[in-house]
């Protein structure tokens, strides 16, 4: 065990070596039994398909030390379903939802030194992950995979925490109709890359960006995710929650969370269609949801030369802060959580 030296309250979104990580072998039709391992590098045939077919998923998921000491998983068995999903749109073995979970366990039990402290806001970011490898030239399904899972203590994943951040709407797509933009897949985020480095660099006017805004790539007229999250927005009577609805999202498990406590803590009214990219009028508040940033306030969205405010470029709105006071109260135990979206590792 290593000496932890972190300061907590600055922590950011990067990588931090943590002790152990878990690594499970498929080979001959069946997973083995799984190890805790120190070596933090895989090695890898040169000619595995997940380094020249994109044969990978992976997935986020969080530890958090609650305010009782204990330590919670955030609905691990609906990351484990996604992944499922994931493994099968790329024709690879799935681990079983409780090897994933009890994988997730281990990995947290024997890096709890590195959670960071209740009342610090942070937590530890887990990341799940299924690659082909093995000895391969054709395309076609890898001989062998690789299941593993490491951690890393994380803090917000943009600066400044529950503070309003602008975006633009680029003009690049994130995925292809019918392709994978639902799955957990390394190219998805490949593809977002250079858009979001071309919305960080900023516009002619000066103004810089947090990520880019993806619309629909059928028709380019709906908003479908924000850079790696998913979309929400609140209409201005403040009395329902939107948000999009399209087979080339990837289904968000912190937006279907918020989908749920919206209706059922917050008493709103849920929509899950389709999100106009010129009815951005309807809206009084929006954000950006997912694993790692949690919610991150939209202040406001570039779309061509118009640039469009929702609640304010520098407050959150009400119906956006309840939300994330409702969720991140669940995760941290001191709001009751609906039945079954905890799982305590020790």
């Amino acid at each position: 065990m290593r000496d932890v030296n972190i300061d907590w309250a600055n922590l950011g979104f990067s990588y931090i070596r943590t002790d152990l990580r878990y690594l499970s072998h498929w080979k001959d039709g069946e997973w083995d039994a799984g190890q805790l391992t120190e070596d933090n590098t895989l090695h890898i045939a040169e000619g595995s398909t997940a380094l020249h077919y994109g044969q990978q998923c992976f997935e986020g998921l969080k530890a958090y030390r609650a305010a009782d000491g204990s330590i919670n998983l955030f609905r691990p068995d609906q990351n484990a379903a996604r992944m499922r999903m994931s493994c099968e749109r790329l024709l690879m073995p799935f681990p079983t939802e409780e090897t994933f979970i009890e994988a997730c366990r281990q990995v947290v039990k024997a890096n709890e030194h590195f959670l960071p402290p209740y009342g610090t806001g942070g937590s530890l970011y887990l990341r799940p992950f299924v690659i082909g490898v093995g000895d391969n030239i054709g395309v076609r399904s890898a001989p062998e995979f690789i299941f593993s899972v490491f951690c890393v203590p994380v803090g917000p994943y943009f600066k400044g925490g529950l503070t309003p951040h602008n975006f633009v709407v680029s003009d690049f797509d994130r995925a292809a109709p019918n392709g994978t933009g639902a799955a957990k897949v390394g190219g998805n985020y490949a593809a977002s890359l250079l858009p979001g480095a071309q919305a960080k660099a900023g516009d002619a006017q000066g103004r810089h960006f947090a990520d880019a805004i993806y619309l629909d790539p059928a028709t380019h007229t709906k908003i479908e995710e924000v850079g790696a999250a998913n979309f929400f927005a609140i209409t201005k009577d403040g009395l329902t929650f939107v948000t999009p609805k399209s087979p080339s999202i990837l289904p968000s498990i912190t937006k279907y969370s918020l989908l749920h406590l919206a209706e059922h803590r917050l008493g709103l009214k849920v929509e899950e269609g389709d999100v106009r990219i010129d009815e951005l009028d309807r809206f009084s508040e929006a954000g950006a949801c997912g694993t790692a940033a949690v919610i991150t306030p939209i202040g406001g969205i570039q779309y061509g030369d118009h640039f469009h405010v929702f609640h304010s470029e520098t407050e959150v709105g009400p119906v956006t802060r309840r939300l994330y006071e409702e969720l991140t109260g669940i995760q941290y135990g001191t709001v009751e959580a609906p039945q079954g979206w905890l799982v305590k590792v020790n």
